[in-house]
């Protein structure tokens, strides 16, 4: 009788197998298509870009494209102004996240969650939205054209989803560790940072590579406190490409292709604990 049930559904799986790689496939070259043309594109010279009929393949290939965005624009600055930004939001939203993840996640409170919930509402707003009165408020502060400005709006706007997923972490782990360090004589801070954040490191590094990457991505404050051109994130910079009554298609696609290389770089450096932390983060609260 076992075998008798276990075999259609060891044949029913054979039979779903070529499907479903089918399927993958063909998921991985709709996500990758964009990624070619805008490669292909980048490799081609003004005149190919504007070729009627179009062309899909550069006719000749310029590999200058990518020496000349560096001629034409401080794309260089650009990146270092991004990675500034976006290092500098990703720690400070850690350094405030980490005590009040563990602090969620351990103790006790009236209003817990309430608290969690006016968390995720703070996540649901656009800096959109938000854009005039930050406007304003860098303005009183006298932070404009000021990278530290971006910093601090970045790593605020990012605050609420590093603290709700690291709770979730922090939740996840054994309590009963803790308390065996501190039976041994470690303080609360000593075991939370000898023991718990080792264990919660998978959630750490989820955590760094979303924060990082949203606050890499962000256009709209940018755009709207960063008027010197030494001092604009990427974002911003590459627009310098787009022109009034021409688009400069191949440098702005170079540009664009190499904004994409440090986030992947990030990615594949901490990919392994990419899973573990999605999983662990997912605990009800």
């Amino acid at each position: 009788m076992v075998s008798i049930t276990k075999m259609p559904m060891a044949k029913r799986k054979k039979h779903n197998r070529p499907v479903i790689l089918i399927l993958a496939y063909i998921l991985f070259v709709v996500l990758v298509f964009p990624y070619l043309v805008m490669l292909l594109t980048s490799l081609k010279t003004n005149t190919t870009v504007y070729a009627i009929p179009p062309t899909f393949f550069p006719k000749p290939w310029d590999f200058h494209n990518y020496v000349e965005i560096f001629q034409k624009a401080p794309v260089l600055r650009y990146v270092l102004n991004t990675v500034f930004v976006a290092g500098g939001a990703t720690v400070l939203a850690l350094l405030c996240g980490i005590p009040a993840a563990y602090v969620v996640a351990r103790a006790q409170f009236r209003g817990k969650k309430a608290y969690l919930y006016l968390l995720l509402i703070t996540q649901m707003f656009s800096p959109i939205v938000l854009l005039v009165g930050l406007f304003k408020e860098v303005l009183f502060l006298g932070l404009m054209n000021n990278l530290w400005a971006l910093v601090l709006i970045n790593a605020a706007f990012n605050q609420a989803f590093t603290i709700w997923l690291l709770s979730g972490y922090f939740s996840s782990l054994p309590h009963e560790i803790e308390q065996a360090a501190w039976i041994d004589g470690c303080t609360r801070f000593q075991a939370l940072r000898r023991i718990t954040l080792p264990l919660a490191m998978p959630g750490i590094v989820t955590t760094v590579i979303f924060v990082f990457i949203a606050a890499w991505n962000e256009f709209a404050v940018a755009l709207t406190i960063m008027s010197s051109d030494h001092l604009k994130p990427l974002t911003v910079g590459i627009y310098t490409f787009i022109g009034q009554y021409n688009i400069q298609w191949q440098y702005l696609f170079a540009t664009s292709l190499i904004a994409t290389v440090p986030v992947v770089i990030l990615f594949l450096l901490i990919e392994k604990y990419l899973i573990g932390g999605l999983t662990g983060g997912g605990v009800k609260h």
